[in-house]
């Protein structure tokens, strides 16, 4: 018997998903009206939570750098060298005295919670599943494409085409912090940029003269409480369609990095920011650098707040990137093919998260 049609009979899935989109009220709108187990729409395929057991976790701890003295000789050449190999090896590293204040991170995590938290009539005015809205609240951009929905919502703020947003656009709850946090971590990024192309053995300058920090999308995520988090997930495995991403977490935890078929956990720390290598950079980088799968965990314990910054590059006009010609020889030929950031989004986003896009670019 063919289970996946008498399934299809017993439960009409697409009707279930448009029902919780037109709600318009996320994750959280499910939790308030008092959910006490995950709605089906949420609950990871049978094959899917089989593989679970057959992985195991890892002890391994994602390194952690000092930023202090990036602007002294030595000392830049110790954080090199420690970049270079965290990007290499992990694809993951923490960076701790960043120059971002503590402060302000603490009100960024305030502020997306609060967003997440007003009246949801307020929250309503902002759903769409338009990408191109500069901001946006929606839950699950994948939802249509994927075999399970992740337990979170999101709000997006989008700087691609502009290189800016007008603070009006930002909802009036968050929009002082989400002004000051995005100009310190679009900073944070080009010094980012600089060490990692240094770490490549490139002059400092190579990856910003790129402008690969110059499309900024800022994620803010809100994991609710999960009365049943063994059977979903905060977000599915994946990685980013971007250069470089740096993301704020909170105190709870749930990340965790994809390393020899062992999830390791990306413990938070005090004041620090966690930094992955997206897909783009491991194509430009001709594979000296990985992009590794990570996911988050659902969790009883909540909400977590999270905000991660997706460093794009250029979309608009189309710029043309590629493996780096200076990193290319005989011995290491063009592992890709030539892209344009738009082209590559737009493949990602025709996809369900858990499945990589940076394939369909090897030659």
């Amino acid at each position: 018997m063919d289970m996946s049609n008498t399934q299809a009979v017993d439960f009409d899935r697409l009707g279930a998903l448009k029902a919780f989109d037109e709600s318009k009220a996320g994750v959280k709108g499910l939790v308030d009206a008092g959910a006490v187990g995950v709605p089906r729409i949420f609950i990871r395929p049978p094959d899917e939570l089989a593989e679970e057991s057959n992985c195991s976790r890892s002890h391994l701890k994602v390194p952690a750098i000092d930023l202090t003295g990036i602007k002294s000789g030595d000392h830049r050449k110790e954080i090199v060298n420690e970049i270079r190999h965290a990007s290499e090896k992990w694809g993951f590293f923490q960076v701790v005295n960043h120059g971002v204040p503590v402060s302000l991170l603490n009100d960024m995590i305030v502020g997306i919670r609060n967003f997440h938290e007003q009246d949801l009539e307020l929250k309503k005015e902002f759903y769409t599943r338009d990408r191109m809205k500069k901001v946006r609240f929606d839950s699950n951009i994948d939802l249509y494409q994927s075999r399970a929905a992740n337990w979170r919502d999101t709000l997006t703020i989008s700087v691609l085409a502009s290189g800016h947003v007008d603070p009006d656009e930002v909802p009036t709850v968050c929009r002082e912090a989400v002004m000051e946090y995005m100009k310190h971590v679009t900073e944070l990024g080009e010094t980012l940029f600089e060490l990692l192309s240094e770490a490549l053995g490139l002059k400092p300058d190579h990856l910003n003269a790129l402008e690969c920090a110059r499309g900024r999308t800022f994620v803010c995520h809100y994991y609710p409480a999960c009365p049943e988090p063994e059977v979903t997930l905060g977000s599915s495995k994946h990685s980013d369609p971007a250069f470089l991403t740096i993301l704020l977490q909170d105190h709870i935890g749930g990340l965790q990095v994809l390393l020899e078929n062992q999830w390791a956990d990306v413990e938070p720390i005090e004041g620090g920011l966690v930094v992955n290598v997206g897909d783009l950079l491991q194509i430009i980088s001709n594979d000296k650098f990985k992009s590794v799968e990570h996911r988050v965990l659902a969790n009883q314990v909540g909400p977590r707040i999270s905000v991660a910054c997706f460093l794009t590059g250029v979309s608009v006009p189309p710029n043309i990137y590629g493996p780096i010609k200076d990193l290319l020889s005989e011995e290491s030929p063009p592992v890709y093919k030539e892209f344009t950031v738009g082209d590559y989004m737009a493949k990602f986003f025709a996809r369900p998260l858990d499945k990589p896009g940076i394939d369909l670019f090897k030659l």
